[in-house]
């Protein structure tokens, strides 16, 4: 079959995917992005439905501290691409962001889908080739090989971002089938695990009328991690964003504690208790002492049946409530994946060092960080790393330049 020569392929139209092109493009490149899925960016509108949280406003110190042993690793794609640049880069594509309180940054729009179309639109009128349905199948030495709706179809790149998302969500299009390819090419992995998942429980009954309800004003602890935040009951467990901050620690093991009452000492719970009258039952002490009800007293009485009748251990166990034992939730279910390409497989534009002139970038590289913005800050970053370093490399020792250096 006759090669198709580009100059520039991008694989996976994801956020990584798409700056990576942007980058290419800027850099006077004709970029084909091709993408298995009938539309592109599908998980980044899946996030806006949530308000589409694009990046975390805070000094830049404390941002990088999030990806926990990666930090130095990303910390210069991040310092060219970090909160501020994300907040411009918003506006220059038409929409106007506002911080919350937790200094979470969203579009005013709080969804993705404008920002996607206008993004979009830029990128194919400086020259986009967007070719959709073109699933990435392997690659030899007439170049990468694609399924496609016109049959197989073979593109021999001068350069190549990889961008294809790691294994969770595979029904938007990140399912990590890509790992196979890559491995097949020498190219060093770690296993995928789930990561920002939440907590499977088996409940009892005792738990159903609670099913969906928030427990807010938390804390959660799990190994070395201690987070303040908010949790979700649901029929499998526990959801929501402080589960997820610390589910790398319950991945690992770590057993879970709820401090329903981070602001007050054990002690002060303990008077409090103290002074109901002492024929009262422990569940109505709780709800007139402490105005523990509803949920959080229904996850009380769960994960301590029955809950101790003297002050000061009541007060205790409130502060360092052990959540029964269960397990992480399937990476399908999970928001992102820990694991895929390792650092060691990549020189310092993200070329992987097995294959010359292909570059990855996003959840494909072996880095986790909480949600809260953490995550579509670095696919972007590692996007937009990616694509410069490709259109820099020159098909030799990696210096720069614009040649066309094609796979033979």
């Amino acid at each position: 079959m006759m090669a198709e020569r580009a100059a520039a392929l991008v694989i996976g139209a994801g956020p990584a995917g798409l700056m990576a092109a942007d980058a290419l493009l800027a850099a006077g490149y004709p970029v084909i992005l091709a993408e298995a899925k009938p539309s592109p960016g599908r998980k980044l509108l899946m996030a806006g439905k949530s308000g589409l949280n694009v990046t975390k406003d805070e000094l830049f110190a404390d941002f990088v501290s999030n990806y926990a042993e990666t930090a130095d690793w990303l910390r210069p794609m991040l310092a060219q691409f970090g909160p501020e640049q994300a907040k411009h880069w918003m506006r220059g594509h038409g929409q106007e962001v506002f911080t919350g309180s937790s200094g979470r940054v969203f579009p005013k729009v709080m969804k993705a889908s404008p920002l996607l179309r206008n993004w979009l639109a830029d990128l194919r009128a400086r020259g986009l080739d967007l070719r959709l349905r073109w699933r990435w199948t392997g690659v030899d030495r007439s170049g990468f090989r694609f399924d496609t709706p016109f049959g197989p179809r073979v593109i021999a790149p001068g350069r190549t971002v990889l961008a294809l998302g790691g294994a969770s969500w595979a029904r938007l299009g990140s399912d990590g089938a890509w790992a196979v390819i890559l491995a097949r090419e020498g190219v060093t992995l770690t296993p995928f695990a789930p990561a920002n998942m939440g907590y499977r429980i088996a409940w009892s009954r005792h738990m159903q009328p609670h099913f969906g309800a928030p427990v807010k004003s938390i804390a959660l602890t799990a190994g070395d991690l201690r987070v303040r935040g908010e949790a979700v009951i649901s029929a499998k467990g526990l959801e929501g964003g402080g589960i997820y901050a610390v589910s790398r620690a319950l991945r690992e093991g770590a057993t879970l504690y709820i401090d329903l009452f981070p602001d007050l000492h054990a002690g002060v719970l303990a008077d409090r208790l103290r002074a109901r009258p002492s024929a009262e039952s422990v569940s109505n002490k709780a709800k007139k002492a402490l105005r523990l009800s509803g949920a959080r007293l229904a996850l009380a009485q769960e994960c301590a049946h029955p809950l101790p009748t003297q002050p000061d251990d009541l007060g205790a166990l409130l502060k360092a409530l052990p959540v029964p034992t269960g397990h992480s939730a399937p990476i399908d279910e999970a928001i992102s994946t820990a694991g895929g390409i390792s650092r060691t497989a990549l020189d310092d534009g993200l070329m992987l060092r097995a294959m010359p002139g292909v570059f990855a970038a996003g959840e494909m590289l072996d880095w986790e960080a909480p949600t809260g913005g953490y995550l579509l800050t670095a696919c972007l970053a590692t996007g937009l790393w990616a694509g410069q370093a490709a259109a820099r490399w020159s098909g030799g020792n990696g210096d720069s330049g614009n040649d066309e250096t094609f796979i033979d």
